[in-house]
């Protein structure tokens, strides 16, 4: 695949795809949120890809939002469809089947937030900043922030950041439950390989599985959660890779998971 605004490499099943537009801190214009589509979507149907890092090009941004100046020039029903086609876009990241790594490694703001949001996991350098400020341009979230932030952070703190337009800082992102770890910036990269390698240690089929376990059961009453947990729990059961983990550990070696 070639791309005019992404990087990508691809090593020992993991990818790393950066956004590689720094001279506009990485914005998600049109061009570049058609070549993230594009690339996450074959990434998601190559077996050999176990875990994808998603992060951006230099050291101030991991995107620092959306295009203005083409934002700028939308109707209302411009506005509309391309809303709908980030969101899409997002839903295509939570529902790949492939665990994917958010690196923040500078400002994510708007719909970089939105981006990272919909990864898996979330990791941020120290001095990151995280924001929904669209609000400063007289317009709301579109790439399902209003959504996904109060599902992440509880609705008091999501309502705080969508509101004011104020980013939080990494630190405050770890303490909410934004982001799952905070490392210096010149070992972002490289811890967010090393998850992604103990990701894709696993049973591909069992993350694809528990991902969706957790996500569509919080959409549930509890009750019709743990129910839908025990039916998902049955289909683990009946894989391969379930007795290929029960058979190791009984013979304490190192499980060989082949992904059904």
């Amino acid at each position: 695949m070639e791309f005019q605004n992404l990087l990508l490499e691809v090593d020992g099943g993991i990818a790393v795809l950066t956004i590689n537009r720094p001279k506009a801190l990485n914005a998600l214009n049109r061009e570049t949120l058609a070549e993230l589509a594009e690339a996450l979507d074959e990434l998601g149907s190559d077996d050999e890809v176990k875990a994808i890092v998603l992060t951006g090009a230099g050291e101030k941004a991991f995107v620092a939002g959306a295009d203005i100046k083409e934002l700028a020039e939308n109707s209302a029903l411009e506005s509309n469809d391309h809303s709908k086609f980030g969101q899409s876009l997002m839903d295509l990241i939570e529902d790949l089947g492939v665990p994917t790594i958010a690196a923040i490694n500078g400002f994510a703001l708007g719909g970089g937030l939105e981006l990272a949001m919909a990864c898996t996991i979330r990791i941020a350098a120290s001095g990151a900043k995280l924001g929904q400020p669209e609000i400063n341009l007289g317009v709301i979230p579109g790439f399902g922030g209003t959504q996904r932030l109060p599902r992440l952070v509880g609705m008091g703190r999501a309502l705080h950041m969508i509101l004011t337009g104020d980013p939080i800082d990494a630190e405050t992102a770890l303490d909410w439950g934004l982001v799952t770890a905070v490392y210096p910036a010149e070992e972002l990269l490289d811890q967010a390989r090393k998850l992604a390698a103990k990701l894709a240690g696993k049973s591909p089929f069992t993350l694809r599985v528990a991902a969706e376990t957790v996500r569509h059961g919080m959409e549930m009453a509890f009750t019709e959660a743990v129910a839908y947990e025990a039916s998902q729990f049955g289909l683990s059961a009946a894989s391969q890779d379930y007795q290929e983990g029960m058979h190791a550990f009984l013979e304490k070696r190192k499980a060989e998971f082949k992904g059904f």
